[in-house]
């Protein structure tokens, strides 16, 4: 029986471990210790931080898997990469890997590239962080190198706020330095993609809903999204270079853009699966399982992506504002056949924190339609059906960084 290591057990990566046991599989997570939920769907489990590399391939090692994979997290493809040198697997590589998870490198590497992004310096002091600030034009963000799920990123609009968003951004990251990027002004927008051998197996461009706290976060997407034929030829050249760029192969791809004016920008690319239902959606939208996909992928089994369809489809969070312990969670609509999943990620009783990033959801709803306009007011409809409550003050609980 063939064995796969999925890194990371948080809510994000229980769809792919489910879906590879449902393949056959014999499934070993790895993931620094906690109550996560993954951990109830292995076969067998290592409490190993999956940013500790050398811990990663002592269990790849010892497990004598056949493939490595992760989604919906920047923090353990570092790991995937290392795994699939080491051990000769299919999947992107140690490099990069690398590249594709440092925001530092990656700029590097775009500006080799001649990929389209915003102007960014380099601080590792407070009087950088404040020259920086001065340098570039107009409000900047400051961004951890090593973050992920949007953690370390802080808008800062005046010379006032640069020491506090300076104290924010070093107690987020475990380098010795940020950057400090130009903030963009425009409409933001993503896209889906996976390269296998060298091939661009599809791009999927995606609206995203978007919560506004101290950076942009998104808690929802839809497809399709109406962008002018010249905006997504720009977006395809862009997500090309950045690829080539990174040395991007063998892996899911996330996409982060900025349309300003007429130009498409490049924010982010990680070399995994989007968060925040993205790979419902690519399933949903294109008719086949994007999980099991991955998963044939890692293990060099000719992954599938032939199009079904273009399904309209459309995804969103279900958040909550404040601190508190569970109390109440209920779904208030009749059954649809366009209504994919409602799913909560805690039990009642269980502490949940207000949304900030990406990992502080509470659930998440998933729909479809005829046409997009459907999907929208469907998913309209179920959210104002949902009735989430909690009770009592708590402090917020220790997270780990990987589990998103």
């Amino acid at each position: 029986m063939s064995r796969l290591l999925v890194l990371g057990a948080g809510i994000s990566q229980v769809p792919l471990i489910r879906k590879a046991k449902a393949m056959g599989l014999e499934v070993i997570v790895a993931s620094c210790s906690g109550d996560y939920p993954g951990f109830r769907y292995a076969d067998r489990v290592y409490e190993v931080d999956t940013t500790d590399i050398e811990g990663i391939l002592q269990v790849a090692r010892a497990e004598r898997v056949s493939g490595v994979c992760t989604t919906g997290t920047d923090v353990a493809v570092r790991a995937v990469g290392a795994v699939c040198d080491a051990l000769g697997l299919k999947g992107l590589s140690e490099r990069a890997a690398r590249l594709s998870s440092n925001k530092w490198e990656m700029k590097q590497a775009f500006a080799k590239h001649s990929v389209r992004t915003a102007s960014w310096l380099r601080a590792d002091s407070r009087d950088a962080a404040r020259r920086a600030y001065q340098s570039l034009p107009h409000s900047v963000v400051f961004k951890a190198v090593d973050g992920g799920g949007s953690k370390g990123i802080i808008k800062v609009e005046s010379p006032e706020a640069v020491d506090a968003a300076y104290d924010r951004v070093m107690k987020a990251t475990k380098q010795s330095f940020f950057i400090v990027e130009q903030y963009l002004e425009g409409i933001e927008f993503g896209a889906q993609a996976f390269v296998y051998d060298g091939e661009i197996q599809y791009i999927l461009p995606h609206g995203d809903f978007m919560f506004y706290g101290d950076a942009g976060v998104p808690i929802g997407h839809y497809v399709p999204y109406a962008l002018a034929d010249e905006t997504v030829r720009d977006a395809q050249e862009q997500l090309k270079r950045s690829i080539a760029a990174l040395e991007l192969d063998n892996c899911a791809i996330n996409a982060d853009f900025m349309l300003v004016g007429q130009e498409v920008y490049v924010l982010e690319i990680g070399g995994r699966a989007g968060a925040t239902c993205l790979p419902e959606i690519v399933s949903t939208h294109y008719g086949y399982d994007y999980y099991e996909q991955m998963v044939r992928a890692a293990l060099d089994r000719s992954p599938r992506f032939e199009r079904v369809g273009a399904t309209p489809c459309a995804c969103e969070l279900l958040i909550h504002n404040s601190h508190g312990r569970l109390v109440k969670q209920e779904i208030g609509c009749e059954p649809h056949p366009d209504v994919i999943q409602i799913s909560f990620d805690y039990r009642l009783g269980d502490s949940v924190r207000p949304f900030r990033v990406g990992t502080d959801r509470i659930g998440q709803i998933v729909v479809k339609g005829d046409t997009l306009e459907d999907a929208l007011k469907l998913l309209q409809n179920v959210k104002r059906s949902v009735t989430i409550d909690t009770i009592d003050r708590v402090s917020a609980a220790t997270e780990c960084p990987e589990c998103g």
